[in-house]
């Protein structure tokens, strides 16, 4: 599959493995960047990094886990694999709620490594693609003037063209007016999908 740019960051205390998965990932063609810590990758880490994360479990000072619920609360979606020796079920737990591609354990099952970063590239593509089709709605909701603002949020909330007249003092034509408009500077071809495109991005909202 085409990978957009895609980087492997691998965090990994253990400098043989951390090269032999570098290596490997190399001879498939993927671009690889290497940290013997969590504490050197958050340091290094830049908001346009792309790829997924591989990382260890247990590592001197801060661990895989922890790492992965600090890349999290910092606003980061980087997909991660997690590594272990000493797979556990809470562990594997854990990592999962946190939205963990995959759980593999030591040594490494090449293939299934391979797949999981397809599927954690993959992911990411995805995210981008809705944060580039987000910022393109907002910048169309952004030429709404305030009346047609008004004329929409009246629309997706399901009242006819006479009770948004009478709620916001125009005549029923003019209504008719401003959602033809509004419904073109969207770029949407009917109610239904500006209620959708609505629904879509109050959701956002609340996330």
């Amino acid at each position: 599959m085409s990978h957009r740019g895609n980087t492997v960051f691998i965090v990994e205390d253990d400098h043989s493995v951390r090269d032999a998965l570098g290596l490997l990932l190399g001879l498939q063609g993927l671009s690889v960047a290497l940290f013997a810590d969590a504490e050197s990758f958050l340091a290094a880490r830049r908001p346009d990094w792309y790829g997924c994360l591989l990382v260890d479990i247990r590592m001197p000072g801060m661990d895989g886990l922890t790492l992965q619920k600090r890349l999290r609360e910092s606003g980061c979606w980087l997909p991660v694999i997690v590594m272990t020796g000493h797979g556990d079920v809470e562990s594997a737990r854990l990592a999962f709620r946190r939205e963990a591609v995959d759980f593999l354990e030591k040594p490494i099952d090449h293939a299934r490594l391979l797949s999981a970063i397809d599927e954690a590239f993959a992911r990411q593509d995805l995210r981008q693609d809705d944060e580039e089709r987000d910022a393109a709605t907002a910048s169309l909701l952004d030429t709404l003037t305030p009346r047609e603002r008004e004329v929409m949020e009246q629309v997706v909330a399901g009242r006819h063209n006479r009770e948004i007249a009478h709620a916001l003092d125009i005549s029923p034509r003019t209504v008719e007016v401003h959602k033809a408009r509004l419904l073109a500077k969207l770029q949407v071809g009917s109610i239904a999908d500006l209620v959708r495109l609505s629904l879509r991005v109050s959701g956002k909202g609340r996330g």
